[in-house]
């Protein structure tokens, strides 16, 4: 998301200049590249992973992948937007953002990793195999500090360095993985290999970078502007947290609560459910500049806006429509009848797509009327909804309770929360009245 909100406010500042607007959508495909292949391949080679895991066994894995999740934002600390916008506005301090940030980023990291251990050590300590498997991914916290690299890359339009560096490393260890299904290899060198793929990934910034005639030693950090930085990221922190907790936390709770078979299947599930999410991304990029070019213009804006939360829906309900139908053929498919559970729980997970994609479409809005703060608190109050419906669905109803729980926790983030403000309630009525089919149609004014 922050990669996408970014690519808006770019393209509206250089849509004045048409070399400009170029480079941006040049960019901003190469960064719908990057997505559409770590999508379709992941897919693919995480099938064939948990094919070979089993449910138990790839339930173990995606728990410690969720629980390690939990702790990212400690190493990231909201401030890839910022760095971007900042180096934007005074390239001449550059090797102090970029050091600064670094520096943070690296203890933030260090931090993370304690953290995370000593966390799962308190919750979970008899599970060895757990402590293994997050130990082992914990070292990822520490090699993203160098997607600071990534933030400059982004400040300069240049993320196609960005995506031939992680996808090299992305289908090097899709390889190395298929390698180890093929060698029957234990679970935890598919730890090892998820940690080996950010690192080569780290490896591929620093190269990029250095081919760029850029270098790490010029770099340095400053206090004065590690706390100008962070007096800048903290909502964005507490948001990507709340992002998070809102995405992962179910993962985790289950497997507290039901064990990893619970996780295994719910896994199965949402990594069906949630290989569509990178569409409204993909169409809201497109769309965003036509849109924010006329907010001075309220009736052609809203038309316009109107639009788009109606092809959202419309698009998001086929697709729920058809996984949903169509959802024991699925998982029978990919992943063999072993996980025939997953099959409910991925007809009633889809829905939380129609929810997802009005969400999305939502950003120029929040970005013409400077309501960033708001959507933190909407972020806040879904991930508060979800964690109280776990408590409560979990024990009950083990993975189809979390997938209720996701679903009704999106729709009030997504739509509900927008009525309790008077700067949202507009957005509110579009999304409620984009589920009348016809108003798609309808021609605009």
């Amino acid at each position: 998301m922050t990669r996408l909100v970014l690519g808006v406010r770019m393209t509206n500042e250089l849509n004045k200049v048409g070399p400009g607007l170029r480079k941006i959508m040049g960019n901003l495909g190469w960064l719908m590249v990057d997505r559409v292949v770590r999508m379709g391949m992941g897919l693919f080679v995480g099938v064939w992973v948990a094919r070979y895991l089993g449910p138990v066994q790839f339930g173990s894995l995606n728990f410690a992948l969720s629980f390690i999740a939990l702790f990212g934002t400690i190493t990231t600390l909201g401030l890839e937007g910022i760095v971007v916008r900042e180096v934007l506005h005074t390239p001449g301090d550059a090797h102090e953002i970029l050091g600064t940030t670094f520096a943070l980023r690296s203890g933030g990291g260090l931090l993370a990793v304690g953290l995370s251990i000593v966390t799962l050590r308190l919750i979970q300590g008899h599970d060895k195999q757990a402590l293994l498997l997050v130990s082992i991914l914990s070292l990822t916290l520490i090699f993203q500090a160098f997607d600071t690299i990534d933030s400059f890359f982004q400040s300069q339009v240049r993320s196609k360095i960005t995506v031939w560096a992680k996808n090299s490393a992305f289908l090097v260890f899709a390889v190395v993985r298929v390698s180890l299904i093929h060698a029957k290899a234990p679970i935890w060198t598919f730890a090892a290999a998820g940690t080996g793929e950010i690192a080569l990934g780290a490896v591929g910034l620093l190269l990029g970078y250095r081919l760029s005639r850029g270098r790490m030693s010029l770099w340095r950090s400053t206090r004065k502007r590690a706390v100008l930085l962070l007096r800048q990221s903290w909502p964005l922190l507490f948001s990507g947290m709340a992002i998070i907790i809102y995405m992962r936390l179910d993962t985790v709770m289950l497997k507290v609560m039901q064990g990893d078979l619970a996780v295994g299947l719910y896994s199965a599930a949402t990594r069906v459910s949630e290989v569509w999410y990178f569409i409204p991304m993909a169409i809201v990029s497109s769309v965003s500049p036509a849109i924010m070019r006329v907010k001075d213009d309220p009736k052609l804006f809203y038309s316009r806006l109107s639009k788009l939360f109606s092809l959202m829906t419309m698009t998001a309900c086929v697709i729920g429509s058809f996984v949903a139908l169509a959802s024991h053929a699925i998982i029978r498919i990919l992943y063999s009848s072993g996980y025939s559970g997953a099959a409910p729980v991925l007809a009633v997970h889809v829905w939380a797509s129609v929810f997802v994609f009005l969400g999305v479409a939502q950003s120029p809005w929040d970005l013409s009327r400077n309501l960033l703060t708001l959507s933190l608190y909407r972020t806040l109050a879904g991930a508060i909804i979800n964690i109280a419906m776990n408590l409560y669905l979990i024990p009950r109803y083990s993975a189809m309770g979390a997938a209720i729980a996701t679903v009704f926790s999106y729709a009030c983030a997504g739509i509900l929360a927008n009525a309790f403000s008077p700067r949202t309630r507009p957005i509110f009525y579009m999304q409620l009245k984009s589920f009348i089919p016809c108003r798609f149609w309808a021609p605009q004014s």
